[in-house]
């Protein structure tokens, strides 16, 4: 069973943001699967291959946040912490991405160009143990953006 959902947030800002009907839905089974990671796990970093975008604007439903994403979460990562390491999630891609997160804590964390190129990027540098569900979206509207999602507890 999943966490209740009940703040909302952004990577760097609080923002208070009503969910509309076109937001994406972190009810739903992820596209690219799951996977569970505890703090030290090996190999470090962690990648998938996945694809970007959707038809989800998020602007529609999200203060601060723009880019098109799918209803599904891309992937779901289920990770316990120790208290040690610090947990970043990014997005590589050829195209621009962005990257929105459904953290443990009930918020919402989004980015575009803070990870490798264009792609998104977030650190969490107390990070809670539980589900992180993550969306790979495109700036711009599009589909089947081919991306890699790399989640690490190095710098990068």
């Amino acid at each position: 069973m999943r966490p209740m959902r009940y703040a909302l947030a952004f990577a760097g800002i609080v923002a208070a943001a009503g969910v509309a009907e076109a937001c994406p839905n972190w009810q739903l089974a992820p596209a690219f699967g799951q996977i569970n990671l505890s703090a030290g796990f090996l190999p470090d970093p962690y990648t998938r291959n996945v694809t970007a975008g959707g038809s989800y604007n998020l602007q529609t439903c999200l203060n601060n946040a723009w880019g098109w994403v799918a209803a599904a979460p891309d992937f779901d990562l289920y990770y316990q912490t120790n208290g040690t390491y610090q947990l970043t999630i990014a997005i590589e891609s050829n195209a621009d991405t962005v990257l929105l997160i459904n953290a443990p804590d009930g918020r919402w964390y989004f980015d575009d160009d803070g990870g490798y190129g264009l792609g998104g990027g977030i650190t969490f540098t107390n990070p809670r143990s539980g589900l992180y569900d993550i969306w790979i979206g495109t700036y711009n509207r599009a589909s089947g953006i081919p991306a890699r999602l790399i989640i690490t507890e190095l710098s990068y």
